[in-house]
């Protein structure tokens, strides 16, 4: 349902890995816009690393007046690809999907869980699999290794994990 204004929530598509850069100039220009973000757990380089990505990879929300705005430059804006719609025409996203994301709860997404497969990357251990338990919080891992018909709980360097 429309505000007072008249305005309604658009969802714009961007150019890859662009969403960021078409949300600073479509502000620029004086659009409101919202890009939604979540906080994930990532293993890079042997590391757990906590990033903010896109929660919408390559698409953004921008809100428009279908007749007080100028829709024109948003189609030549740096990184944007277009505003979705069908049949030629821009399509409303539904208020009750805004009020939704605008309430959802903030929540970390981790890289492994529990149960998860994983591999030891130690030259002396290499081709052993190993079934992911916790983190210790010490940059360090419980596992479940099964050697010799039992099931031994191993405790390795963050570092050495891979998961399969």
């Amino acid at each position: 349902m429309p505000d007072a204004t008249g305005k309604r929530w658009y969802l714009v598509q961007c150019k890859p890995r662009q969403a960021p850069r078409a949300l600073e100039h479509l502000e620029r220009q004086g659009y409101q816009c919202v890009l939604y973000t979540h906080q994930i757990e990532r293993l890079q380089k042997g590391k757990l690393q906590q990033l903010t990505e896109p929660l919408f990879p390559g698409y953004l929300f921008i809100q428009l007046d279908r007749v007080d705005d100028n829709w024109l430059p948003i189609r030549s804006t740096r990184g944007v690809s277009q505003i979705v719609g069908f049949g030629g025409r821009p399509t409303p996203v539904p208020d009750s999907v805004i009020v939704k994301l605008n309430s959802r709860p903030s929540t970390s997404f981790p890289a492994l869980h529990t149960g998860d497969r994983v591999s030891i990357a130690d030259p002396a251990l290499q081709t052993l699999e190993a079934i992911f338990l916790e983190t210790d919080g010490e940059g360090r891992v419980l596992l479940l290794l099964r050697f010799l018909q039992r099931n031994i709980a191993l405790k390795a360097p963050l570092s050495l994990i891979r998961k399969i």
